[in-house]
């Protein structure tokens, strides 16, 4: 259930829950998440307006209606074994993926965002560089099917 209250929450406390209830592994140490525009596609917009962003998203090579996660290379390939079996036609089961924004106490929730019938589009890294000594970011994409919030 939200929580309302008269100052924005921070957005830099939050967990990410891919269904197994392992929120406070290592493995779901999320570092961002970027949320897609929820946009409502219905009749109010014309058929020419709508032809124009059908084109204009084909043109794009990013899907604006995906969920982003992106997190620091660890060594734990869960998120590559994931994607590769998507790829191969053996995906698992789709799943639901939980968000939880959290209070400065890191403890309760305040938020939730629920997005279903989740599955892997795209698994991307940053660039190697030996000139520069930043972190790896391991970065998923995914599609889902519709998001709740409570």
């Amino acid at each position: 259930m939200a929580i309302l209250r008269d100052r924005p929450y921070a957005n830099s406390n939050f967990l990410v829950d891919f269904g197994n209830g392992k929120v406070r592994a290592v493995t779901a140490g999320f570092s961002e998440v970027i949320f897609p525009e929820f946009v409502i596609a219905g009749d109010e917009q014309s058929a020419a307006a709508r032809a124009e962003q059908l084109h204009a998203d084909s043109v794009c090579s990013r899907q604006n209606n995906h969920l982003v996660l992106k997190r620091g290379v660890i060594g734990s390939l869960d998120l590559y074994d994931w994607w590769n079996k998507t790829r191969r036609g053996k995906a698992p089961k789709r799943r639901i993926l939980k968000i939880q924004l959290l209070s400065e106490d890191h403890d309760t929730i305040v938020l939730t965002w629920r997005f279903y019938n989740v599955r892997p589009v795209t698994l991307a890294y940053s660039p190697l560089r030996a000139n520069e000594s930043g972190i790896v970011i391991e970065t998923l994409e995914l599609a889902f099917d519709r998001m709740e919030m409570q």
